[in-house]
């Protein structure tokens, strides 16, 4: 079995790279002959496709991106495979997807939103999103390198650190997390909330208004927001620097980040919804927070980037959900018991860890592959 896998390589931090790169290690670790290829590399691609001659293309992306992860490849008569990820709402290349014999998602709750957009379900397989095991470890805060990341963040020895990390921290529910954090500030134990974002222009306007909020809310002192460019290797000291992983997302297709907590023996923090109902188990590696409001479109503009002209204007026939938000008051409970209880906290890591390991481990993931292509499309 040979595997062509598309996505940005060399890997940048950002999610669509690390999950494609995982998958690409997890296919060389258990010996399948595989390359990796920037998804809009298109003379690199042709050179692969011509002298390696791939089984498959496998692509990382979202919908949107179908053009560079199946028509490229079918112009040139390979077999792409898209592994998707979801934006809320498939509203294009409905024709060209399901026409394939074999589309991966990864959640089944992605798979379906693009069921209830008009994906065939036939043609549809769940394949989660790898974790590099052996770097996300358990690791005690008294460890140099995990001390150093507290300590540059300011946060102090005997104060509870509450991570959230994101493109940007208000869609993965940092808002909903700060309000609830100023319920319980007086009466919980001394604590520091940290939000790292990616630098970019919609995040630092999305940061001065979250900002603006923790000031509202008399809590800007203990808030901390960094946007500095990291690398995957940072990664793994900062969630051991963390007590808790907060982050209710407000649209989530799989979670990398709160499954990379897991990895590290944190416990998380999550909305009921969406791929967390999949990724983590409420009371045992994580806590749940109910949902208290649903974001309802009725119709959205769309242009280029997905396959439109500027300005498309589409109306749903059903309103649809663009996104949700984690009760506050939940929110609040479930951080309160975390906080005030280090047993706690070790016993949700320590079931987080082996969860991920059993489930989410990128050398696991990658046998998952091998046995869907070999059932799917009866490749050896």
């Amino acid at each position: 079995m040979k595997v062509l896998v598309l996505y940005e390589y060399p890997p940048s931090p950002g999610g669509l790279a690390t999950q494609g790169d995982l998958l690409y290690r997890g296919l060389k670790a258990i010996g399948v002959e595989t390359f990796p290829v920037h998804t809009e590399s298109a003379q690199e691609k042709e050179w692969y496709y011509r002298w390696f001659a791939p089984d498959v293309v496998l692509g990382v992306g979202y919908w949107g991106h179908s053009p560079h992860l199946v028509l490229h490849p079918q112009r040139y008569g390979v077999q792409p495979v898209p592994w998707l990820v979801a934006d809320g709402y498939l509203a294009n290349y409905h024709e060209v997807l399901n026409a394939l014999p074999l589309i991966l998602v990864t959640s089944q709750w992605v798979k379906d939103v693009y069921i209830r957009d008009g994906l065939n379900p036939d043609i549809v397989e769940v394949l989660p999103v790898g974790c590099d095991t052996d770097a996300f470890v358990p690791r005690d805060r008294s460890d140099p390198k995990v001390a150093c990341v507290r300590e540059a963040l300011g946060v102090e020895p005997d104060q509870v650190m509450i991570l959230t990390v994101g493109g940007d921290a208000s869609s993965k529910g940092a808002q909903e997390v700060m309000q609830a954090l100023s319920i319980i500030d007086q009466k919980a134990p001394p604590w520091k909330y940290v939000c790292k974002v990616w630098p970019q222009p919609r995040t630092l306007q999305q940061n001065l208004h979250d900002l603006q909020l923790a000031a509202s809310l008399g809590i800007e002192k203990k808030v901390i927001y960094t946007t500095n460019i990291i690398s995957r290797s940072f990664m793994p000291y900062l969630m051991a620097a963390c007590d808790v992983y907060a982050a209710p997302s407000r649209l989530e297709g799989f979670g990398m980040p709160q499954v990379e907590a897991g990895a590290c023996g944190r416990p998380v923090l999550g909305i009921n919804a969406m791929a967390m109902l999949e990724t983590l188990v409420h009371g045992q590696t994580a806590y749940l927070a109910g949902v208290a409001q649903e974001v309802i479109l009725r119709e959205v503009t769309l242009g280029e980037e997905s396959g439109y002209r500027p300005g498309h204007r589409v109306v749903f026939q059903n309103p649809r959900t663009a996104d949700y938000r984690a009760s506050v008051h939940d929110i609040a409970n479930y951080l309160m018991d975390l906080m005030q209880s280090d047993q706690l906290r070790a016993t949700m890591g320590q079931a987080g860890r082996r969860r991920v390991i059993e489930l989410y481990d990128y050398r696991v993931v990658a046998r998952k592959l091998v046995g869907i292509l070999q059932r799917r499309l009866g490749l050896t």
